[in-house]
């Protein structure tokens, strides 16, 4: 086996699950899609992406940034008259 076999295998794991047909197909029809996989992917990371934002909500008003966005976005000063 070469190392290109060995990491597909180890990223694409096959996992029997037990889950609610309604729901699945209810799920899969919402997003338009065909597959079941797709559709599990798509919920499992918008669920992390989802606990990630609560985690980052958890900082509000506890981080202090001192950001120049005009320079961060490197435009010159507006000059009004």
């Amino acid at each position: 086996m070469t190392y290109e076999s060995i990491w597909w295998i180890i990223i694409h794991m096959r996992t029997t699950l037990d889950l609610p047909v309604d729901l699945l197909e209810e799920a899969r029809h919402a997003l338009g899609f065909k597959s079941k996989t797709d559709t599990i992917v798509l919920a499992l990371r918008e669920l992390v992406r989802r606990h990630r934002l609560d985690e980052l909500k958890t900082l509000m008003g506890r981080v202090e940034l001192d950001v120049d966005v005009a320079r961060s976005r490197r435009r010159p000063a507006r000059v009004r008259p």
